[in-house]
C-alpha cells in the first residue's frame, strides 16, 4: 500500500511551533498578572504572538 507519503519530521519538529506559542502565551499571562510597566509590554508581546500566528495561518491558508 502506497498511501500519502509520511513526513520525515519527528515529534519535535511537529510540536515545536505550537509549544513555543503556548510558552509565549503562558509568559504573557503571567506577566499580565504580576507586573506593571515593562511587564505590561511583555504581556502584550506574549499574548500578541498567538494572535499573529492565527492571522498568518488564516492568510496563508486562503491563498
Amino acid at each position: 500500500m502506497n498511501g500519502a507519503p509520511r513526513s520525515s519530521q519527528g515529534l519535535r519538529g511537529i510540536f515545536a511551533v505550537p509549544l513555543l506559542i503556548a510558552l509565549a502565551s503562558l509568559i504573557g499571562l503571567v506577566a499580565a498578572l504580576l507586573g506593571d510597566g515593562a511587564m505590561d509590554a511583555l504581556s502584550w508581546l506574549g499574548l500578541g504572538i498567538p494572535v499573529a500566528a492565527v492571522a498568518w495561518a488564516m492568510r496563508t491558508r486562503r491563498r
